[in-house]
């Protein structure tokens, strides 16, 4: 497996969620020892706005980049169709790209301290959004929070139409009506095509009782 492959060894996987995280605290700890005192509000904003950006571009990328465009939507429909594997964006790539799209243009826009604090918004999301995503899959839900993401993005693998493109949060689907319709859920479940329908709930239980963090 190449540095550019979609799917990791167990090593390269771990290592993945490792660098984030540790960017994540490196930038934060930058930030704390580093930033001037006055620029502090702006910081915080920019943090959050980061976060929040992410949030944002999470459910763009998935809906209309990984659905949408190739050859990202053909690598895309490899987890769909292996759930379990560990598929993931080569790091070098995602990297390579919060690079050159956030804090590359947020140090020519403003100054160093302000694309720092935007990468670092951003990276926290990203790697929230990591977290969630092998939570969805490989980790029993021992709390409501995540029997819900759990059911949520069961329902993006398994409804039978594009839904629930959030993994973090269902905002932005709720924003853009692309939830799925209750009388939906009620006609498949109803139909000759309940069983992949059921997948949703099979899913949700099996990765509960086979997989632990």
């Amino acid at each position: 497996m190449g540095i550019l492959s979609i799917e990791h060894g167990k090593a390269a996987y771990r290592a993945d969620f490792a660098l984030y995280g540790a960017s994540v605290v490196v930038l934060t700890g930058v930030l704390l020892a580093g930033a001037p005192r006055e620029h502090g509000l702006a910081i915080a904003v920019c943090v959050l706005l980061g976060a929040w950006g992410w949030s944002g571009f999470e459910y763009l990328l998935h809906r209309f980049v990984l659905h949408g465009v190739a050859p990202f939507n053909r690598w895309h429909a490899l987890h769909h169709e292996r759930p379990m594997a560990m598929i993931c964006a080569p790091t070098l790539l995602s990297a390579s790209l919060i690079v050159a799209l956030v804090f590359l243009p947020a140090l020519l826009l403003a100054d160093l301290w302000i694309a720092c604090a935007l990468t670092l918004g951003l990276l926290t999301g990203y790697f929230a959004y990591g977290v969630t995503h092998h939570a969805t899959h490989h980790w029993r839900a021992e709390g409501a929070w995540l029997r819900e993401r759990k059911r949520w993005h069961a329902m993006h693998h398994h409804a039978g139409a594009p839904c629930c493109f959030g993994v973090t949060t269902s905002f932005w689907d709720r924003v853009f009506g692309t939830v799925p319709a209750l009388a939906m859920v009620r006609q498949r479940t109803d139909s000759g095509a309940t069983r992949r329908y059921k997948a949703i709930h099979t899913e949700v239980h099996d990765i509960s009782e086979r997989a632990a963090p």
